[in-house]
């Protein structure tokens, strides 16, 4: 039983679902015929989208997951690649009977709903990112050196300064809210599971490395709405690319037809958390405009 993620505080109501052998956690707020899907990203959890779900459940129906491995939902090892996501996703909506749905992404869940609807298009009506994986590519050697910097030894042992630390990197100004996610991860290194989320950590970024998605972004048609914090120091990767973050960006976007980028100053990676005002009302706007 994973009693440290257990006891986590979650803002809104906790609902599980069985989705294949995992019991999968979720949050589901707002009454809204139009529904907002939330992914988060790499290590993460769905209170990630707390600054945002507070605002954008009185207009939409506001729904984010766990994914398996990570939060309050069960902790069994997979393999962590994309296709186990993007077939994880297509059965959780199957169960919830979701219809006119917009995909909202942040990060590692930026890359798994840009796979997602390049393989399930006619699913989604909108798609929403938040600082996506997947608009960089590696080659195989670049490839192998990445997945040794995040084994889940390392992750397993990393200390209470250094997870500070690594929480820090995500934002240009790190809100005191993010004090909160910092805690819940010192507490659930207690936890009897805890290795094996690492283990899972370690294989979705594998499985990111694995499955890279731009050359197939002109397969996407539908409203796209692309957010990228101008100061993130998180994508691209600094160790393979000596570009900038605003480059990045708008290469993946160029190859998104109905496609449109906002780049956020003086902003992180984690800018729907540290920008939630301007998050939120792009969104409402956007949502508003391609009805």
């Amino acid at each position: 039983m994973s009693q440290t993620f257990d006891q986590i505080n979650y803002k809104f109501k906790t609902n599980f679902v069985k989705v294949y052998e995992y019991d999968v956690a979720y949050i589901d707020e707002g009454s809204s015929s139009d529904v907002l899907l939330f992914i988060h990203g790499l290590g993460s959890y769905l209170k990630a989208w707390d600054r945002n779900i507070t605002v954008l459940k009185n207009s939409f129906r506001c729904i984010a997951v766990d994914l398996p491995g990570y939060g309050k939902s069960s902790k069994q090892i997979h393999n962590g690649t994309v296709e186990f996501y993007r077939e994880f996703l297509n059965e959780f909506i199957k169960i919830l009977d979701l219809h006119n749905i917009t995909l909202v992404g942040h990060s590692m869940g930026g890359q798994i709903a840009l796979s997602y609807v390049i393989n399930f298009p006619d699913i989604i009506k909108k798609l929403i990112l938040a600082a996506p994986a997947g608009f960089e590519t590696f080659k195989p050697n670049e490839i192998e050196q990445l997945k040794s910097i995040i084994s889940p030894e390392i992750s397993y042992n990393t200390s209470d300064e250094q997870i500070r630390i690594n929480y820090k990197t995500n934002f240009y100004q790190m809100p005191i809210e993010a004090e909160e996610m910092i805690a819940d991860r010192i507490t659930i290194k207690n936890d009897e599971e805890f290795f094996n989320h690492c283990q899972i950590v370690a294989n979705s970024l594998t499985g990111l490395l694995a499955e890279q998605v731009f050359n197939q972004l002109n397969k996407i048609n539908i409203p796209t709405l692309i957010f990228f914090g101008k100061n993130d120091l998180l994508i691209p990767n600094r160790i393979h690319y000596k570009t900038s973050t605003e480059e990045i960006a708008k290469l993946g976007a160029s190859q998104i037809r109905n496609s449109r980028l906002l780049l956020l100053e003086n902003c992180g990676h984690f800018l729907q958390y540290e920008i939630p005002e301007i998050f939120n009302s792009t969104v409402i706007d956007f949502i508003a405009s391609n009805k």
